[in-house]
């Protein structure tokens, strides 16, 4: 199976200008391949950007760049994981010391046997645990 997980830090920190973005050549191999994400994915986004404007790191504005880019993106949403949550994303969650929300990026990833890019150092040393690739900038 080719493609990769990406969780909602890596685009948020293209979308605000205050982070340090992923190099281009980084960039370049995200969106390379098909990219998959959790079904809560968009929500997460979504509460990073108004978070974001409230803290005043982002306009309203600017959203509508990230939408644009999300449609260029056009992740695939798993809907799989999300329903069985329980059975297997608490597991993990409790594990590993995650939320909920990062858990659903490290089940994904590991039941789709794809690489999973991230900026949440919890997460990726939860993915590296089970085996999961990470892909770094």
């Amino acid at each position: 199976m080719t493609g990769l997980v990406i969780d909602a830090s890596i685009v948020l920190a293209w979308y605000f200008a205050d982070e340090v973005s992923p190099p281009p050549s980084f960039m370049e191999r995200l969106v390379a391949g098909p990219i998959v994400v959790p079904t809560h994915f968009e929500a997460e986004l979504a509460n990073g950007v108004v978070v974001g404007e409230w803290r005043g790191r982002a306009s309203p504005a600017q959203a509508a760049e990230l939408v644009t880019l999300m449609k260029q993106l056009a992740p695939e949403r798993d809907g799989e994981g999300s329903g069985d949550a329980l059975a297997r994303i608490l597991p993990l969650a409790r594990a590993h010391k995650l939320t909920v929300y990062d858990a659903l990026y490290l089940e994904l990833a590991e039941r789709r046997g794809l690489p999973l890019a991230t900026r949440d150092v919890d997460l990726s040393e939860a993915a590296t645990s089970v085996g999961v690739k990470v892909l770094a900038e």
